[in-house]
């Protein structure tokens, strides 16, 4: 897993929402945006980034700062739990797992010490014009979004 450099072009992107609608990262030029990339819809760590996002999310909006949750589970699934939980923002669909590779976050992982394949929970602060600005390559799921928001009042 090499994940992208701080000042590199963010890759762009095309996909639909958890509700079907198109969505790509140039619709998004002139702000901010959050690229949060989590394992998988409704498990326990990812529920708890997930909320956490959404219980910031008031705060984002103010900053002019979008945030877009990334996981290779389908659109069904992607509306279930962002219904499920309420969640105000955007979950990419990457079911082909092209955006988690072209990210680096897809890679060899393990769990009691079985190996497999799967997406690693990084997040990209991606500028206005389209460039990384921050990369958050060890994520904690309950304190993640207050972390980029403390960053983001700098």
């Amino acid at each position: 897993m090499a994940l992208l450099e701080v000042g590199a072009t963010a890759p762009g992107f095309k996909s639909i929402d958890q509700n079907g609608e198109p969505i790509s990262l140039t619709e998004f030029k002139g702000k901010k945006v959050v690229l949060y990339f989590y394992p998988k819809d409704d498990t326990p760590g990812c529920t708890k980034e997930a909320c956490a996002f959404r219980d910031n999310f008031p705060k984002f909006k103010k900053l002019n700062v979008e945030v877009l949750g990334v996981s290779v589970d389908d659109q069904k699934k992607h509306q279930k739990f962002a219904e499920k939980f309420d969640l105000p923002f955007r979950l990419v669909v990457d079911d082909e797992k092209k955006i988690v590779q072209d990210y680096g976050v897809w890679g060899e992982k393990s769990m009691y010490g079985k190996k497999y394949f799967g997406t690693n929970r990084v997040t990209y602060l991606i500028d206005e014009t389209g460039k990384i600005e921050h990369v958050f390559p060890k994520v904690k799921p309950e304190t993640h979004a207050e972390e980029i928001l403390a960053l983001l009042k700098k």
